[in-house]
């Protein structure tokens, strides 16, 4: 069974149910606190984390005396509004006292189906990591109408986890894992400790009824774990409401975990490998080189530029005598591509009017 000890990387979900006192509709100080405290506990193992928190509405609401049943679009967001700053400025209190620096990073489902926005989120998200900051994601409820919405932080908080190849995700609930069936209906109900494979009957146990303030019901759940082990990330489903959740589930708290079959880097690279160019770039033999030893391909090792492509598309990598080497997603258009082949990197601003990132394709957008 999976060990928060051994993640590399690590997103947490949490539900407004957990954050938001549902009768005061005030904020949970003391189990944020104890969150703040399992999060410096990852961190100070070498563990990278991402929190993806709902709260915003939930507190917003309260605040503008919003009614607590279903909101009309337009009031949704205006409490999304009022709410996300007081969600991000919880956030940074409750982690500062343990040297952590916090982010707000808002997004819509559009930000991961248009690969041009998928790539600058990850580059965000990745560049953070690296700086030591605990990133808070959240929907941007304040412009996402229907169309662009993820709907619940389920899924959501997967997607992340997939952008950043996490290789756990844990979604702090308010039941303590997946059962047969609804426990508070059926007695006979009984909960998996480990699923390592999602079937059709897995599927049809699944409920759709969430609970208070939270929108996600284990049909929701169900789908996040389908999209999270797919990319190599184990996901554990589990009770959020005690103090310090982290630590609780560690210790042995009553969970379900969905196992993921390949590693997350594996499996992402199996997902480029699997997508159709849309143009290809060749390389000299020192850039084929650097490629096999792990490196970016950068500008300079570039001699030839064909296709239609754009920033995010897939495209063939190519060596001497036409030779594939793999594909990746490039980080520019063909046009761009085309104009800084066989430059340094030092000529990239000055050539395209504006700067531009240092590898053309980043070897971990990349399957060779």
């Amino acid at each position: 069974m999976a060990t928060l000890r051994s993640a590399r990387r690590l997103v947490v979900k949490i539900g407004s149910a957990l954050l938001v006192d549902r009768d005061t509709g005030l904020l949970r100080s003391d189990w944020l606190r104890s969150l703040a405290q399992d999060v410096a506990w990852l961190k100070g193992q070498g563990t990278d984390v991402i929190l993806v928190s709902s709260g915003s509405i939930a507190l917003g609401r309260g605040v503008l005396g919003l009614s607590a049943v279903a909101l009309p679009l337009e009031q949704s967001q205006a409490a999304a509004a009022v709410g996300q700053i007081r969600l991000a400025r919880a956030y940074e209190e409750a982690l500062a006292p343990h040297d952590i620096t916090t982010a707000q990073v808002l997004v819509t489902l559009e930000d991961s189906e248009d690969r041009r926005r998928y790539l600058n989120s990850r580059a965000t998200l990745e560049t953070l990591l690296g700086l030591g900051v605990v990133p808070i994601v959240n929907e941007n409820d304040t412009v996402a109408t229907d169309e662009i919405r993820y709907g619940d932080n389920d899924r959501l908080a997967a997607q992340i986890a997939v952008t950043v190849g996490a290789d756990q995700l844990i979604l702090l609930s308010d039941v303590d894992g997946f059962y047969s069936g609804n426990p508070n209906e059926d007695a006979t109900a009984t909960r998996y400790d480990v699923i390592e494979r999602i079937t059709p009957e897995i599927e049809a146990m699944a409920g759709d009824a969430g609970s208070g303030l939270s929108k996600g019901g284990m049909k929701t759940k169900l789908m996040a774990a389908q999209m999270a082990t797919a990319a190599g990330c184990d996901m554990a489903i589990t009770e959020g409401s005690p103090l310090n959740p982290l630590k609780t589930l560690e210790d042995g708290a009553n969970c379900t975990w969905f196992t993921a079959t390949l590693d997350p880097q594996a499996a992402r690279k199996r997902w480029i490998s699997a997508m159709k160019p849309r143009g290809e770039i060749v390389v000299d033999q020192g850039a084929a080189t650097a490629l096999s030893n792990g490196k970016s391909l950068l500008p300079a090792g570039i001699t030839e530029v064909t296709g239609d492509f754009g920033r995010g598309d897939p495209v063939a990598i190519l060596g001497p005598g036409a030779r594939k080497l793999g594909q990746g997603l490039s980080r520019y258009t063909a046009q761009e591509a085309d104009a800084i082949k066989g430059r340094k990197s030092s000529e990239i601003e000055p050539t395209l009017g504006y700067p531009g990132r240092a590898a053309l394709i980043h070897r971990d957008d990349m399957a060779l």
